[in-house]
């Protein structure tokens, strides 16, 4: 296992900032994720992981050796591209040798090495098969198997579940995990699928505009975001803007037009002060429906539209000039039960109070 240290890099293409003066810490046997939006530049960080890319400034050191000016196979990280870019004309065996042939790795110990890369991914008796004789996620899982055959220092991931559909990229989410875990690999993967990030990472950095926004835990990630901007890209929230009043305790008080509000700073560093403008976040799934309001922040108003999807119904809550999304799990306000007044409220930690 090796830690990846990233300081003050920076990488351009002719007058685009691709990356700006990042600065990261990948522990060792992490499973990290970078997500963003399009253009955001993960992919630009993973590659320049990989040496495809050489910045401009800055340094990048796996462990205690700085690799960034060192060529891509000297580096020996595994590298699992969107495509797979499997050779069409060679058998799974041949494709996941392919690398080893390239070190010079002596036959025996190379047929040994490809029948145990096969047999983590679980596909030992495809050996002899071709590509176009796999399903997409058998692709991707040989994929996988040639990546981490030439037992690499750290593995790279750029979106490697995009190209299968949703029952197998939830299957494969979890064999991912088992497998780097197993490996005990430090691993670096690009994804813009948040679900993808929330239910496998160990930790996670959200960017934009070539920098890094927020770095943290999913819990931590999700539940605490620093900008609207993070709050927005993960998952769904409901933004309420509004200006502080005081203080009660370790709760920030924030008077809105539907209401006043208790809630705490997303950074901890954002200290609020009274008059500031401001903006809440509170997660649907944050407020509770009842016929009565709670003590703190509950907001008077009536059900719009409804989605029922079984477990969870998602409401349209029209309060004042605002619709709120809020979603209830085991619905009961359906139908006439929704019809007249109620109130949406929320618990204090639930609310998350962030820069305007």
């Amino acid at each position: 296992m090796i830690s990846i240290r990233i300081q003050n890099l920076t990488k351009r293409f002719g007058s685009t900032v691709a990356l700006c003066n990042l600065d990261l810490v990948i522990r060792p046997g992490e499973l990290f994720f970078l997500l963003g939006p399009s253009g955001c530049g993960k992919t630009t960080l993973l590659r320049s992981l990989a040496g495809f890319y050489l910045p401009e400034e800055g340094s990048i050191f796996f462990g205690e050796e700085d690799v960034t000016r060192l060529e891509p196979h000297k580096r020996n990280t595994g590298m699992m591209f969107q495509s797979y870019a499997l050779w069409p004309h060679m058998t799974v065996a041949e494709n996941v040798a392919f690398g080893l042939e390239e070190r010079r790795i002596p036959k025996d110990e190379r047929k040994r090495r490809v029948a145990e890369a096969l047999a983590s991914v679980r596909m030992e008796t495809y050996a002899e098969r071709k590509p176009n004789q796999l399903s997409g996620g058998q692709q991707q899982r040989v994929a996988l198997a040639r990546a981490l055959v030439i037992r690499p220092r750290c593995l790279l991931l750029d979106e490697p579940l995009s190209n299968l559909d949703a029952k197998l990229r939830l299957e494969m989410r979890a064999e991912i995990r088992r497998v780097c875990k197993e490996f005990n690999l430090t691993t670096v993967y690009v994804t813009h699928d948040q679900k993808e990030a929330l239910s496998i990472a160990d930790r996670m950095a959200v960017l934009e505009g070539g920098r890094i926004l927020q770095v943290g835990t999913p819990r931590e990630v999700y539940r605490r975001p620093t900008s609207k901007t993070v709050a927005h890209f993960i998952g769904e929230t409901d933004f309420i803007a509004g200006r502080v009043v005081g203080s009660e305790g370790e709760f920030t008080v924030v008077e809105t037009d539907i209401g006043r509000f208790h809630g705490v700073p997303g950074d901890p560093a954002f200290k609020p002060s009274v008059g500031d403008a401001v903006t809440l976040s509170i997660r649907p799934e944050c407020w509770t429906l009842g016929r009565e309001g709670g003590a703190h922040n509950s907001v008077r108003g009536r059900i719009g539209e409804a989605v029922y999807l079984g477990e969870v119904a998602q409401y349209a809550f029209v309060s004042g000039g605002l619709t709120l999304k809020v979603y209830e799990l085991n619905p009961r306000f359906l139908g006439a039960s929704a019809e007249g007044e109620l109130f949406a409220s929320a618990e204090p930690r639930d609310v998350v109070v962030l820069g305007a």
